[in-house]
């Protein structure tokens, strides 16, 4: 097993950031096994998705379209429960198998980091088992 880590930085509240390049560094050269993909976050995600810009904007607006800014019980405490269904929806974590060292991603598929309750910096952990 191989546990590694790295920073994504975001610029807006609700960004996706294509983050396969990193995770494929931080697959060993000859693992072969799942990769899972977390993010230690309440307020962010990661997807298995398309990374082309007009379906990039898509997923962020959709995210945004489908749940409210306000009007939430949480909003309460600290103003971003919008965030954390956002996330909901999107998922902490996903899995993707590898051979031999690489990703056994689909031709069109990438690891997107799907940011909730932006700016910030946020970790990701990479786990290959």
């Amino acid at each position: 097993m191989t546990m590694r880590r790295f920073n994504v930085e975001t610029g807006s509240r609700t960004e996706v950031v294509d983050i396969t390049e990193t995770v494929r560094e931080a697959v060993p050269e000859d693992a072969t096994g799942v990769c899972t993909v977390f993010v230690k976050h309440t307020t962010a995600g990661v997807v298995v998705q398309e990374n082309e810009t007009n379906l990039v904007n898509d997923i962020e607006n959709f995210l945004n379209d489908l749940v409210p800014d306000e009007g939430h019980a949480h909003d309460a405490l600290d103003g971003n429960a919008d965030s954390h269904l956002r996330a909901t929806l999107v998922g902490s974590d996903v899995s993707v198998p590898v051979e031999d060292g690489e990703l056994a991603l689909g031709t069109w598929q990438s690891v997107l980091f799907v940011e909730c309750d932006g700016p910030r910096r946020r970790e990701v952990v990479v786990d290959v088992a």
